[in-house]
């Protein structure tokens, strides 16, 4: 069995992805106790209660701990650093202020990706957010498709520009009660973003940490085909995000598809589950078409292990109201599609962990001051 010295030594490979230091250095490791059978308890500070990021400590300090000889299981904790505490790590990091964290009140973030283009991903992303907030969550959707930004189009937001804060943070805008950010909305419309990595990494990071996203249940974040720079630098952001691959059912774009898989599992992103999109055509009398093929998003989500969320049919009215700017769950909610959607956006709240629990308003009456 490790000494506590030995467990705190093994425990300088957990990097905070904010501060970019070790938990050990920024002395954030506030204990470890030993069971007699091999057990380990790890308990750590962190910078606010809201830390998004906690999952990336828990299953980073577990895999820390866990190799190495004798331990059997560990348990990780958390607290919150009191104010000296915070003091202490503001001198050791020579700040003036700590990170609340980007995205510090959203529940959950999706990472909606492909390998490839033209899979129907930001129309799902569109609809996955209107059906999301018809089940009477608070959601946002974030437009990282950089090059093709289309969401603001699908959610009828035009042209419209954000405002700022008196705190200068972005305000997201409002489609239908879902908040949305999009580079759309700081370049001419339609025109062309000819951006490098760089510059790629600083406009996203500015639309994670920058944005007043507030209370959130989901942020959806549409990202661009392939596993290039946008995706890698949202993996190294949102360490705690999800990601659900879309495909189409034949062969070539599931295989495709798997490298999107490939990469979020080099950059331990964890996979929530797989939609097809176009499983089928169906006409407006209700005949069904596998024009593309069948059972290539089950393959992939077996394969993967991982839940089918859903079978999407490409139906007229989908196409319609993307154009439209009204997302055809919110529109039709009884097209085969927008069903389909639905069912899918369900899945996605069963995946999701317990809300955090959240702060209550004091309850009672006031009483008078004694004189």
């Amino acid at each position: 069995m490790p000494t506590v010295e030995q467990i705190r030594e093994a425990l300088r490979v957990v990097i905070d992805p904010e501060l970019h230091r070790s938990i050990v250095e920024l002395d954030m490791v506030r204990r470890i106790d030993l069971g007699p059978d091999g057990e380990v308890a790890v308990t750590v500070s962190l910078t606010t209660a809201g830390c998004p990021i906690r999952g990336h400590f828990q299953g980073a300090v577990r895999d820390a701990v866990m190799s190495l000889g004798g331990v059997r299981t560990v348990s990780v904790d958390f607290d919150v650093l009191d104010e000296q505490q915070k003091v202490a790590l503001r001198a050791t990091l020579g700040r003036s202020e700590l990170p609340e964290g980007a995205l510090a009140q959203v529940e959950n973030v999706i990472c909606i990706g492909s390998g490839k283009g033209g899979v129907g991903k930001s129309t799902l992303t569109a609809n996955l957010a209107a059906a999301l907030r018809a089940e009477g969550r608070r959601v946002g959707v974030l437009d990282a498709d950089v090059w093709g930004y289309s969401i603001p189009r699908m959610l009828g937001l035009g042209a419209q520009r954000p405002s700022v804060s008196a705190e200068r943070k972005i305000i997201p805008l409002d489609a239908g009660g879902i908040a949305v950010m999009s580079i759309g909305f700081f370049v001419e419309e339609d025109a062309a973003v000819v951006w490098r990595g760089p510059m790629l990494h600083k406009a996203l990071k500015q639309f994670l940490e920058d944005v007043e996203w507030g209370a959130l249940d989901f942020l959806l974040i549409d990202l661009p085909p392939g596993t290039g720079d946008v995706s890698m630098t949202l993996a190294q952001l949102l360490p705690m995000a999800t990601f659900v691959i879309v495909t189409t059912p034949q062969a070539a774009a599931q295989r495709v598809a798997r490298r999107s898989a490939e990469m979020a599992s080099k950059v331990s992103l964890e996979i929530s589950g797989v939609i097809e999109n176009m499983s089928s055509f169906v006409t407006p009398s209700g005949e069904r078409y596998a024009i593309f093929g069948e059972g290539g998003g089950q393959a992939l989500a077996t394969e993967l292990d991982v839940p089918l969320l859903a079978s999407v049919p490409l139906t007229m009215p989908l196409r319609e109201q993307s154009d439209a700017g009204l997302p055809l769950v919110a529109s039709d909610p009884d097209d085969p599609a927008a069903q389909a959607i639905r069912h899918a956006a369900r899945g996605l709240i069963a995946l999701a962990p317990p809300p955090r629990p959240r702060a209550l308003a004091p309850v009672g009456m006031a009483l008078p001051m004694a004189g």
